[in-house]
């Protein structure tokens, strides 16, 4: 197996199953342990942290976990490579020194920084960067709040260049997610930098073992076809010197690894064909998968560009302050009940205008002839915001208390009134690659790393031939019987990735799943910007919804902020399918 790199993962985010990295460590043979704590709402969990201790600001589970495995992955020469180091890479670095001393193992220890650009926004915009939102087009100047953190997105290059130099853990910043993977594939394999192909494989892997369970079955549209999904196991990625790897996952363990569930996540938090990277562009309309055996798919065929001269840096704001009142509504007349208690809690409030923003939502739950009490309820959720915290503190949410023996029949709420919570706000934008000043601190030294020369140009991509699309007459089923789904969030858009089983059912799908008909299924996404995507070699669409989640995750209003359902719902929508299609 020497021509073979095991890395495997055992974090999607920062709270995921703590005993993962034992597991995968004592579950089967593996060369890389890897793990993935931090999305852009994480950043900002972080940076409270940091206002509490100046010494925290990374992610701590890691060092509980690491307690578990470290000996044991010193010992066989397991690397450990994450992006736990969040806000201060460095702090957790010393941390980990001192558990490694602490446990008497001899373990060399890297981090890698110069991800974080917060002090130096002023300078960058005067040099002209003027770090325009990639959505709104607004610049940063224009911004009249707080920044709190700006974080650009490192490649994979300081974490070869710590393994080069005998690491054997690499505690990274807000480096890309697919560089945990990347890395240990290209220093153990001396990929070159402008190796496209392989690097665009690298990158695949990684996205596609990045969120850790969801690619051995979790979260998956069909999950009643995976086994001991109440405790499956973490995925491994067995690369190849080509690029060429094979997704899997320790025997014995729950779950399922299968062309669907690796479509799936594939599809998971992307746009384009393209997915850009520091590093590489990587073809996704390039990618071919493959049954390799159970628990076992091969990806082959991924294509490579030269990646874009820019790269992308995540921004967070602070918003202001927010505070949501949830009324119960039950049995008859729900909107008005839920009219009277807007109306009442406005006046009581002082009026609507005057809150910065003000959010009103009916969730209608009840059911007609309900059969127990719960079945009865309806809930009105209620949103403000404010940068003032006093106004949207217990002053508003007393108000609604107030209202508890002179409203509607039946008044309750589903908490006690709360004091308002601060929110940030996602800004996602560029910054000139060059700029940035990748480094990597180890034994005493620190190395620089030059960003990546874009030389090259377009790959060619195969194309894919497909059958004709069923006829015949149809059936009006859930879309969700013949199709999967897969949905999350890239700030303030949503993603939805629908994939079909069978190539009859994407030619299908192609053709009928148009953005018109989309924006008709989900009439949420009716007044919004939506693209659509088509990946054939995955018997795959992906729908972009612009602007569906307003400002990102930590600002949302809505009940389901990241997406993470939507694509569920979107499966729960009626059409016409042709029967000959019912039975695949």
């Amino acid at each position: 197996m020497s021509d073979v790199l095991r890395i495997a993962n055992c974090s999607g985010f920062y709270g995921d199953r703590l005993s993962a990295a034992r597991e995968m460590v004592e579950g089967g043979p593996i060369d890389v342990l890897t793990g993935d704590y931090l999305a852009e709402l994480t950043l900002m969990i972080l940076y409270r942290d940091r206002l509490k201790d100046p010494a925290a600001g990374f992610a701590r589970t890691f060092l509980r976990q690491l307690e578990e495995v470290l000996a044991t992955c010193v010992a066989r020469g397991i690397k450990i490579v994450v992006n736990a180091g969040g806000l201060n890479p460095a702090g957790l670095a010393a941390r980990t020194e001192e558990l490694a001393a602490r446990l008497g193992v001899a373990a060399r220890v890297a981090h890698v920084d110069g991800d974080d650009l917060l002090a130096r926004l002023p300078a960058l915009q005067a040099s002209g960067v003027d770090f325009r939102h990639l959505d709104k087009g607004i610049p940063l100047a224009a911004l009249d709040r707080p920044v709190v953190t700006a974080n650009a997105y490192l490649g994979a290059w300081g974490i070869v260049e710590a393994l080069r130099r005998g690491a054997d853990v690499v505690i990274c910043p807000r480096v890309t997610d697919a560089a945990l993977a990347l890395g240990p594939a290209a220093w153990k394999f001396g990929w070159a930098r402008d190796d496209w192909d392989r690097l665009a494989a690298g990158v695949v892997a990684g996205h596609i073992i990045e969120c850790g369970a969801q690619t051995t079955g979790g979260n998956y549209s069909f999950f009643r076809e995976v086994p001991n999904l109440a405790h499956p196991g973490f995925p491994v990625a067995e690369m190849h010197p080509d690029g060429t790897f094979v997704v899997t996952k320790h025997p014995g363990t729950g779950g399922l690894v299968s062309i669907g569930t690796v479509t799936a996540q594939l599809l998971y938090e992307i746009q384009g064909p393209r997915y850009l990277n520091p590093d590489v562009t990587a073809r996704f309309d390039s990618i071919r998968l493959a049954d390799d055996g159970p628990d076992r798919v091969r990806v082959s065929g991924v294509k490579g560009e030269p990646p874009p001269p820019s790269t992308k840096v995540c921004i967070n704001y602070l918003g202001g302050y927010r505070n949501t009142v949830t009324f119960v509504l039950a049995g008859l007349d729900v909107e008005e009940k839920a009219r009277l208690a807007e109306e009442t809690l406005w006046r009581l409030a002082g009026g609507r205008e005057r809150f910065a923003e003000t959010h009103a939502q009916l969730v209608r739950s009840d059911r007609t002839d309900p059969h127990t009490n719960d079945d009865a309820f309806a809930y009105l959720h209620v949103t403000v915001k404010d940068p003032d915290m006093g106004r949207v503190g217990r002053a508003f949410s007393n108000r609604a208390i107030e209202m508890a023996l002179a409203s509607y029949p039946g008044f309750f709420v589903t908490a006690p009134p709360a004091d308002a919570s601060p929110y940030g706000v996602y800004w996602p934008a560029l910054v000139p690659s060059e700029l940035v000043e990748h480094r990597v601190v180890i034994g005493g030294e620190t190395v620089g790393i030059p960003p990546v020369v874009a030389r090259g140009g377009e790959a060619s991509v195969a194309p894919v031939e497909l059958p004709p699309s069923p006829s015949g007459p149809v059936e009006r089923v859930p879309l969700g019987r013949v199709f999967g789904a897969r949905s999350g969030d890239k700030g303030g858009n949503a993603n939805v990735g629908v994939w079909a089983r069978s190539g009859p059912a994407y030619a299908w799908l192609e053709r009928e799943l148009t953005v018109d008909r989309f924006r008709r299924l989900v009439p949420e996404a009716a007044g919004l910007p939506v693209d659509r995507h088509a990946l054939p070699n995955l018997w795959s669409l992906n729908f972009i919804v612009h602007g569906l989640l307003g400002d990102g995750v930590a600002s949302s209003t809505r009940s389901d902020p990241q997406a993470k359902s939507l694509g569920e719902y979107l499966r729960a929508r009626l059409v016409d399918v042709p029967r000959a299609l019912l039975g695949a």
